[in-house]
């Protein structure tokens, strides 16, 4: 009805055209403004008399008042939240299956590189037990980097989701939150039970049901908060990418400060606090003192014979008797990282519309 305006195509969707045809350049080049043409028509008069009609209530009734926010509580929403997410992740090939293959085969990877190792009898110096905490220490960061940097475009694609339904009243963003963080634990335990099954037999380690379990937990905290880590990250920045700029930045920083590269006695006193906050100091910790921090066999060090367990301690910092502090540490970060997240979801909108 308003001359110039191009009329819709045939089988065309009419939202689509409508966004078209009242964009500025349209207004712009048809020399017209829709707004004013919609305020000086009859159906806006006859929308204004309506809403101030609907605006006067009925004599007699009260105003609505809901006790809850949402239809249902919280620990229903969590429940749907929580199908959904198993839903979603089953039907999610691309980042679930990718994910255990790749734990697969760098695990035999690395039982093929250390094959026997790890057996006592085949470390007598220094520099063979540097071989294996080395490469065990490798190959953890690189199975956890791959975690992190693989759940990030997974989250960022589902925080848009969550945009939508949380606009709309579906559930909260603590649900939505929480059942994003539960449905990874079972997948993060396969890929750790794969990582045991395959590298702990085959690089030698002293077999012993504590020590097994010990490397399990190890590796099934550090996968869970490099996990959540790079899930935090996603809901404090914009996009994925961005997220992972700063997770290779923080990465950098976990490596250098993980107490490998320099041990925790040898970082300078002022720069100390970043090893302890650092949660790879942990997971190196607690795989290394729970492997070899009770192992007395005696290798050579400069010339000087002493125990292995020594060795650590001395040079690493680390006892054997502080393993259920590093047990309490290894559980505090995927919580901590865990409580970012849902925060930042439930307070940031990064959506530009």
């Amino acid at each position: 009805s308003i001359p110039g305006v191009p009329k819709i195509k045939d089988n065309y969707n009419p939202a689509t055209w409508m966004l078209e045809i009242t964009s500025p350049s349209i207004e712009s080049q048809l020399r017209i403004d829709f707004g004013i043409i919609y305020e000086e028509s009859d159906q806006c008069r006859m929308n204004r008399e309506l809403v101030r009609e609907l605006n006067l209530p009925v004599a007699g009734t009260k105003e609505m008042c809901f006790s809850a926010g949402f239809q249902q509580n919280r620990w229903e929403q969590f429940k749907t939240c929580l199908w959904k997410q198993h839903l979603t992740y089953w039907r999610s090939p691309k980042y679930n299956l990718v994910r255990l293959i790749f734990i697969t085969a760098s695990s035999i990877f690395c039982a093929a590189l250390l094959w026997q190792k790890g057996n006592e009898k085949e470390i007598n110096d220094k520099q063979d037990l540097f071989n294996i905490l080395g490469s065990m220490y490798v190959f953890v960061q690189f199975l956890g980097v791959g975690n992190a940097n693989s759940v990030l475009p997974f989250v960022a694609t589902e925080r848009i989701v969550v945009y939508r339904e949380r606009f709309a009243g579906m559930y909260s963003s603590w649900s939505y939150s929480f059942a994003q963080v539960v449905i990874e634990v079972p997948y993060i335990f396969l890929q750790a039970v794969l990582f045991v099954l395959i590298t702990y037999p085959d690089i030698g380690f002293y077999v012993s049901f504590y020590k097994v379990f010990w490397y399990f937990y190890t590796m099934f905290c550090t996968l869970l908060y490099y996990n959540y880590f790079g899930m935090m990250l996603v809901s404090l920045t914009p996009t994925y990418q961005v997220a992972m700029v700063f997770g290779s930045s923080v990465f950098t920083m976990f490596n250098l400060f993980a107490g490998f590269l320099i041990p925790g006695p040898q970082i300078p006193v002022w720069w100390r606090w970043c090893y302890w906050i650092c949660p790879v100091t942990w997971s190196f910790r607690g795989m290394l003192s729970s492997l070899y921090g009770d192992i007395h066999k005696e290798i050579t060090v400069h010339g000087q014979k002493t125990t292995i367990s020594t060795f650590l301690e001395n040079y690493y910092g680390y006892r054997y008797d502080q393993l259920y502090i590093v047990a309490i540490m290894l559980l505090a970060f995927p919580l901590i990282f865990t409580c970012i997240f849902a925060c930042a979801i439930a307070k940031l909108n990064f959506q530009r519309r």
